[in-house]
């Protein structure tokens, strides 16, 4: 069996998927097939000696889809140009934003009728209920004439795909929430149009002059609005993998035949000897043979503090060198590189995220041929017994407008509008309290979470070195002064830990003092003559251990720094990530949320605990590499668990895509933010609650908006069917069925704008 995975083309809502994987299962030599609407992937295990891609199409154009393999190679140079296909789509991106080009402009023409033909229809409910509304300043005449042609463009043009699925649905019996509303609309559309075009033939029937240009127009808008909305969230999903890709670098220095050259990363291999200048980013993972240097890896473990590397140490490709030049032995290019190799788990991760499927897409499936089949039934009875007890004329006019009725009633004005009007204010409520939510899916998803899983630095942590505690160990010296002294020496230095020294001193608003025979020493520390004493700044030694409190700080996850007055220890400084404000409270508040919490780090289990015990965090996983951070969140999934993941960093794509939902502090990277579905403005952490509640308050609003959607089908259906009239003349005309249609969109509208006014 071979199993490969095909990018799906046509694809316009969730119950697509499901058409498409019924289909091709039945082939033979189809042995699973797993389609996902959020990525429009399929992934596919078949007998390639008994079907290939072209059988496979052949069975799905027809309904409007096709498969396509486009082989994913990460090859030693990656751009974004060169890998569209990385960016989760069916399409290339100027395809993508082509076609979202389309929707833009059939959204800007109809939204504008659409919301002034709404609001003529709430008028006409609103005038039935009161009488004294003026009448419309328009001749009845007049005012269809507009409809219709208005309807005309907005549904042939805008509505186009809704009839596409229609002849489809006729053709090869399979129904999607496309086809429900082309049903509906041309079939309001068809009848308006009899009614208006031939007043005559219509007088004979005994039919009423009512049309329903308003809901052909009303439906098509507001379902495109949607549709628009859905496919400009998509089409972002890419952006990350394109933003990992930029990070590379672009050219390598290499020693070739004695000789140093410039050439591209495409073109580097394994074994190759390399120069790294200061400054400059690493072209590709690699061993150290000469030199010592510090490297910023931020982009890769998240960690804020450089790492000091030494002959035989690792270096990993696209982290920024930030001191003395080096050069290393090649060992890893390509696709096996630790930046290639988190480019692949997020293209996974985006691969393998559950499809919600939306319950009026699965409905739908169902409805369409049970509301067809009792339209045809109805008409049917109406035609057949109705002519025996009323004669033909009548019973053709009651089978008319019953069959026009339920269809009209049925329309799904308000089952489309169920869930994104809910989402739409959720989301805008959201956004006023700095919450970005990316689609509808992240919203729906989000209050089903039972487990936040946070990342350390950046998120809990501020994410930039900070002087924490200063050590006094001599009489002479205070705090103050061997802050002086050790700023002093230290703001000649480039190095992060020397940056953190002199901030501080600079905050403390303490002068610098001259600095005499200065030198820095590479992975050791500096030295120079201040304030006519001989001081030393240096990393601790093993001879150090003796110093009061040096295994507590270390313990703590601090990094310490020593300074020597005249070759004596006179005091050190410790050096330590510190934690955000509204930590502790968040951490309390999801708690009461019964939302189990856990800190993942790469840093040492000690400093992580110490940490997670301050703020009151359930549970740590620490010293976990970047590659491993997305397994983790994956063998939590496996227990069953809902998982949520707040991150920062580069490190943090992978497991925020794997997450169920992704959280990302907007003062972090660009590719966490894109990676994640949530995105908290400001990095304020206390909007993560916040977060959750909106969540809960939206997700109850849309399941009310689908028992108003239903309850008018399942109350006015058998009205328009006609069953009370043998028994009480009681009759749903279609004037009535459109009020009913336009109240239930009414009421759905009006529940969701309750949302503004939910205090949380």
């Amino acid at each position: 069996m071979q199993k490969q995975t095909f990018e799906i083309s046509g694809m316009h809502c969730a119950s697509c998927s499901s058409i498409i994987s019924k289909k091709l299962k039945k082939l033979p030599g189809i042995e699973s097939c797993d389609v996902n609407f959020a990525t429009e992937k399929a992934n596919i295990s078949f007998d390639s000696k008994k079907i290939d891609v072209d059988i496979m199409n052949n069975e799905i154009n027809k309904l409007g889809y096709s498969l396509s393999s486009r082989h994913s190679s990460m090859n030693n140079s990656m751009s974004g140009m060169d890998h569209s296909e990385h960016l989760g789509h069916n399409l290339s991106k100027d395809e993508k934003v082509k076609e979202l080009n389309l929707l833009r402009r059939k959204v800007k023409f109809s939204l504008p009728i659409t919301f002034m033909v709404f609001f003529l229809m709430i008028w006409d409910i609103v005038k039935n209920i009161a009488p004294s509304l003026p009448e419309f300043p328009i001749p009845m005449q007049l005012f269809n004439t507009i409809l219709f042609i208005l309807a005309s463009f907005i549904l042939f043009w805008v509505g186009k795909p809704y009839l596409e699925a229609v002849l489809r649905f006729i053709k090869y019996r399979v129904a999607n929430m496309d086809s429900l509303v082309g049903i509906g609309t041309l079939t309001a559309y068809l009848y308006s149009s009899f009614v208006f075009l031939f007043p005559q033939l219509r007088e004979s029937l005994s039919l009423p002059e009512y049309t329903y240009f308003d809901v052909a127009i009303v439906v098509t808008g507001f379902i495109t609005l949607g549709k628009y909305l859905e496919a400009r969230s998509k089409l972002r999903t890419g952006e990350a993998i394109e933003k990992l890709l930029n990070l590379q670098a672009k050219t390598a220095l290499v020693k070739r035949a004695g000789k140093e050259i410039e050439i591209p990363i495409s073109e580097v291999v394994v074994g190759d000897i390399l120069i790294v200048k200061p400054g400059s980013k690493i072209p590709v993972d690699g061993i150290i043979i000469e030199g010592e240097t510090s490297i910023d890896e931020s982009m890769i473990s998240g960690e804020p503090l450089p790492k000091d590397k030494n002959k035989g140490d690792f270096v990993i490709g696209s982290t920024i060198n930030k001191q003395g030049s080096f050069t290393f032995r090649a060992n890893k290019v390509g696709s096996e590189t630790m930046l290639a190799q988190i480019v692949q788990l997020v293209e996974n991760a985006q691969g393998s995220k559950a499809n919600i499927q939306n319950l009026a897409d699965k409905i739908s499936s169902v409805f369409i041929p049970v509301v067809l089949a009792l339209s045809v039934i109805t008409f049917i009875v109406w035609i057949t017994i109705g002519t025996y007890f009323l004669g033909f004329t009548s019973a053709l006019s009651f089978a008319l407008l019953s069959f026009v009725g339920i269809l009209v009633i049925a329309c799904p004005c308000a089952l489309g509008l169920a869930t994104p009007t809910a989402i739409i204010v959720g989301v805008g409520k959201g956004a006023e309290k700095g919450i970005l939510i990316k689609n509808a899916e992240s919203l729906e998803r989000l209050h089903t979470i039972k487990t936040l899983v946070f990342d350390k630095t950046g998120t809990i942590t501020n994410g930039k070195p900070t002087v924490t505690d200063v050590i006094v160990l001599d009489p002479a010296f205070t705090e103050s002064k061997l802050l002086q002294i050790a700023s002093s020496l230290e703001k000649n230095s480039q190095h992060p830990l020397a940056n953190a020294v002199s901030e501080k001193a600079k905050a403390l608003k303490i002068n610098f003092l001259k600095v005499t025979s200065f030198k820095e020493y590479e992975g050791i520390g500096v030295e120079g003559i201040v304030d006519n004493k001989f001081i030393i700044v240096r990393k601790p030694k093993q001879t150090d251990i003796n110093i009061p409190k040096l295994e507590i700080l270390q313990s703590e996850g601090k990094t310490v720094i020593i300074i020597e007055s005249n070759k004596k220890i006179v005091g050190a400084l410790a050096i330590s990530d510190t934690i955000k404000n509204g930590v502790k409270e968040t951490i309390e508040k999801l708690h009461n949320l019964n939302i189990k919490t856990i800190m993942l780090t790469g840093d040492n289990r000690k400093a992580a605990e110490n940490i997670a015990k301050q703020l009151g965090i359930d549970d740590v996983r620490a010293e976990v590499l970047p590659k491993d951070k997305s397994d983790v969140i994956k063998k939590l999934q496996e227990n069953g668990d809902k998982i949520a993941m707040v991150g920062d960093g580069i490190n943090d794509a992978p497991a925020l895509t794997q997450a169920d939902i992704g959280i990302a502090m907007a003062t972090g990277t660009d590719i966490a933010i894109e990676s994640s579905d949530i995105t908290l403005l400001g990095g304020d952490i206390l909007k993560i609650p916040f977060a959750f509640k909106l969540s809960k308050s939206t997700i109850r609003t849309i399941k009310q908006n689908l028992f108003w959607a239903f309850i008018y089908n399942i109350v006015g259906i058998p009205l328009a069917a006609g069953v009370l009239y043998p028994l009480f003349g009681i009759f749903l005309n279609p004037v009535f069925a459109g009020m009913a249609m336009a109240l239930s969109s009414v009421s759905v509208v009006g529940n969701s704008l309750l949302l503004k006014k939910i205090r949380i």
